[in-house]
């Protein structure tokens, strides 16, 4: 399937990259993918980016299938020798992971911003889509947990989600500036859709969304913005989005989910598993669309890409 229109997906980590895949393979250069940068941090001297690297490994092909991040059959030699010397190894980076980091670090303190940095690491895999990073200003994702604040990556990563969340702070995200590589999608060159990915609404996409301005930028395009559904029956495909629910006060459930996102989005993807819940997404004021969401292959992740291309032509269609 081809399609002439561009299309603006927001992502971050794992879901959102298998998503992309999809997307990619039917768009092409007409994908566009602004990506989260809450959880960038510096580790051992090295500016990392996360979810950028894991939207560009998955894009590439290289990236880990069982981890879903880092790239596939990695060495670990120099880890293996921070470890000797007592650095710290919390935080692993791959040999040839840890070449992305020192060039990207190198060419920050040149002056080069993050966009420009991912475009070239893009150019180099000879990935077809736009991937964005979405503001090359600094901004921290900080969990609040009891009196404690936590950077992410130490919470993710090094804790492995274990506190217990009570709120989600962005630092820096007042004064940051949204890509203005998001200009350029105006006019004629609109897309047809802006497409949530299955990303952790609370880790990956409100980063995003926290940017000043944001919100009004995506309703201007005046097209649909869909979101997909991280949870499928009750439970989160990857990653902490259940638990974080949970000790948020919301029931795990993509009705939760619908509701977190209502007054952003006009229309939202299920699982066919939460059918029931359908109705209750339909009463907010949202278009429901059931499909299979869960990606475990390449195949899956163009056929959920597929449904939520259509999905977007027939509301585009709509509202004609």
């Amino acid at each position: 399937m081809t399609n002439p229109h561009r299309v603006l997906a927001l992502a971050g980590g794992v879901g959102g990259a298998k998503l992309a895949v999809g997307l990619a393979a039917l768009l092409g250069e007409r994908l566009t993918v602004l990506v989260n940068t809450g959880d960038d941090f510096e580790h051992l001297g090295l500016h990392v980016s996360p979810d950028i690297d894991t939207v560009v490994y998955t894009l590439a092909g290289i990236a880990n299938p069982t981890t879903g991040w880092g790239i596939v059959d990695e060495t670990w030699t120099f880890m293996d020798q921070v470890e000797r010397l007592g650095g710290p190894t919390w935080f692993r980076l791959g040999d040839r992971d840890l070449a992305t980091h020192v060039t990207r670090t190198e060419r920050l303190r040149r002056g080069d911003t993050l966009t420009a940095i991912t475009a070239d690491f893009c150019r180099s895999f000879a990935i077809r889509p736009t991937v964005l990073p979405m503001s090359d200003d600094p901004i921290r994702t900080i969990i609040h947990s009891g009196g404690q604040t936590i950077a992410f990556q130490d919470y993710f990563v090094r804790q492995q989600c274990a506190p217990k969340i009570y709120g989600l702070s962005f630092a820096g995200a007042e004064t940051a500036k949204l890509n203005p590589r998001l200009d350029e999608m105006q006019g004629a060159d609109r897309p047809l859709a802006v497409i949530i990915c299955p990303s952790n609404p609370w880790l990956s996409v409100a980063p995003i969304l926290a940017l000043p301005g944001i919100a009004a930028r995506l309703k201007a395009f005046g097209v649909p913005i869909i979101a997909v559904s991280p949870i499928v029956g009750g439970r989160a495909i990857k990653g902490p989005t259940a638990k974080i629910m949970s000790e948020l006060g919301l029931e795990p459930s993509a009705s939760a989910i619908a509701r977190h996102y209502a007054g952003l989005i006009d229309a939202f993807v299920i699982d066919r598993a939460d059918a029931a819940s359908a109705d209750a997404i339909a009463a907010l004021g949202i278009a429901v669309h059931q499909a299979q969401t869960v990606m475990r292959t390449t195949h899956d992740s163009v056929a959920l890409a597929r449904e939520c291309l259509a999905f977007a032509a027939a509301l585009s269609d709509r509202s004609a």
